[in-house]
C-alpha cells in the first residue's frame, strides 16, 4: 500500500508492503506532522520560531531540538562551515537536516513496529528496508534536473540512504554560508548515498552548497557516494558509486 501527502512542505510518499499497511503509513504520517509543528520556521508556534523570536531559549527546548541542533553543529565541523543553520539575516533555520533525521526515526520507529519491507520517500530523500510488493530490491531513480520527469539513473540503495540536494525542484534555496549572496551557479543537483538517511541528507545539503567541489568532498568520506549532474548536464560520480546500480 502507497499513500502521498504532502508533509513538511513537500511531497511525500510511504509505502508499506505487508499486513497493518494502513497503520504503518498513518504513524509515518503523523510523526511528520508533529516534526514539523516542531521544526517548521513557518509556524509561530513552533519552537524554531520561538527560539528566533527569543521567547524560548536553548536551555529550554525539547530534548529533540537540542538532539538536531548539536547534530547541525557538528555537520557545520565536519563540512569546514558549509553547513550552516544560521541564517545571515539572524535566527536558525534547521531545515536543511530536520528531513534527513526524521525520515531517520520514522525508519526506526517503523522497524521497531514489526514491519521489515517500505520505503519513505519526503521530497527526494529516501529511506528503505527490506524488498516491494514484487519482491525486489528497492531502486531509486535519479531525476534529470532539467527533465523533472525523465530518470537518468537508477540506483538501489538497499538499507543505504539517498538524498538529493538541488534547485530544480525550490529553486535557489541552498546558498554558500561563506558568501551568503552566492547560490552555486556551477551544479543542478548531487545525489548522495550514505549509510543511512540523515547522514545522506547532511553530507549532501553541504555538498551542494561547494558547488562542483562537492562530489571531491564526498569522494574522501569513507562510506559515501554521489552522483553529481552540473549546470551543463554533464554528470560526474564518485568510484564506487555504481555498486549502488546493479542488483
Amino acid at each position: 500500500m502507497k499513500e502521498a501527502r504532502i508533509t513538511m512542505g513537500m511531497p511525500a510518499s510511504v509505502e508499506v508492503v505487508g499486513e497493518n499497511a494502513q497503520a504503518g503509513i498513518d504513524a509515518v504520517f503523523s510523526y511528520f506532522s508533529e516534526v514539523e509543528e516542531r521544526f517548521s520556521p513557518y509556524k509561530s508556534t513552533s519552537e524554531v520560531s520561538r527560539v528566533n523570536s527569543g521567547e524560548l531559549t536553548l536551555e529550554k527546548v525539547s530534548a529533540d531540538f537540542r538532539e538536531v541542533f548539536a547534530l547541525a553543529e557538528k555537520t557545520k565541523q565536519e563540512t569546514d562551515g558549509y553547513f550552516d543553520i544560521h541564517r545571515p539575516q539572524g535566527g536558525i533555520d534547521p531545515s536543511g537536516i530536520v528531513k534527513g533525521w526524521a525520515l531517520l526515526k520514522a525508519s526506526q520507529s517503523l522497524s521497531s513496529l514489526g514491519y521489515e519491507n517500505f520505503c519513505i520517500d519526503v521530497g527526494g530523500d529516501v529511506s528503505v528496508r527490506g524488498v516491494n510488493a514484487e519482491g525486489k530490491l528497492w531502486s531509486v531513480g535519479i531525476r534529470n534536473p532539467f527533465t523533472h520527469d525523465e530518470i537518468v539513473k537508477v540506483v538501489y540503495p538497499n538499507r543505504a540512504g539517498i538524498a538529493t540536494s538541488g534547485s530544480a525542484a525550490r529553486g535557489n534555496h541552498i546558498y554558500n554560508p561563506h558568501a551568503p549572496a552566492d547560490h552555486p551557479q556551477d551544479i543542478a543537483s548531487i545525489t548522495v548515498v550514505g549509510p543511512d538517511i540523515l547522514e545522506a541528507d547532511r553530507f549532501a545539503t553541504a555538498a551542494f552548497a561547494m558547488g562542483k567541489e562537492g562530489v571531491q568532498f564526498i569522494e574522501a568520506l569513507p562510506g559515501f557516494e554521489a552522483y553529481l549532474i552540473d549546470s551543463s548536464g554533464i554528470a560526474t560520480m564518485t568510484s564506487d558509486f555504481t555498486r549502488y546500480t546493479h542488483v
